[in-house]
């Protein structure tokens, strides 16, 4: 550290350049033209400080008009859709799963919910989808930890609260973690 080097302080939003230093008292020129005393300890000295010239608008518009574009290919050879694809989502409501409720009792109802959750955990396995939304609704929660014991039998598989904005509570994310073949 020496007279005339920029240091800016540690703990505050101050930058300046060194006036004087006297044993472990350095005075500093703020960029505001203030001279405030620091210990050493409390600053730190800029290797190269970028003046405010280096940063106007005229030097940014020429680099930017000088630099290079390089556009990347894609890798395989995959459209940008095909890239994000979105969740596959299983409504597991039971309405959207039989065509009459009559005659089905409370347990008749969770096994044909367990059961097409697990029969679409595996379809998406089998088509190496890595996202499935399970829309399960908030009710009692009983088909939620169903599903999430019937989840923690899968290795390959991590699961948390799916996207709050758009299903509410009442929907669990799942991800498909598939080795590369």
């Amino acid at each position: 550290m020496k007279k005339g080097d920029t240091v800016q302080v540690l703990d505050d939003n101050v930058e300046g350049t060194i006036v004087s230093i006297e044993n472990s008292t350095v005075v500093v020129e703020t960029l505001d033209g203030f001279q405030i005393a620091y210990q050493r300890q409390e600053l730190l000295v800029l290797e190269n400080p970028i003046s405010s010239q280096e940063f106007s608008v005229v030097n940014i518009s020429e680099v930017l008009k000088n630099k290079e574009v390089v556009t990347h290919k894609n890798a395989k050879g995959e459209k940008p859709k095909q890239r994000v694809k979105p969740a596959m989502e299983v409504d597991l409501h039971i309405h959207q799963l039989v065509s009459s409720q009559r005659g089905l009792s409370n347990y008749d109802m969770l096994e044909i919910q367990l059961d097409t959750a697990k029969r679409q955990l595996l379809f998406a396995m089998k088509k190496k989808i890595h996202r499935v939304v399970f829309i399960h609704g908030v009710g009692a929660g009983v088909l939620r930890q169903e599903l999430e014991y019937l989840l923690k039998r899968y290795d390959a598989i991590s699961f948390e609260d799916a996207n709050f904005q758009k299903y509410g509570r009442g929907a669990t994310e799942v991800y498909i973690h598939q080795s590369k073949l």
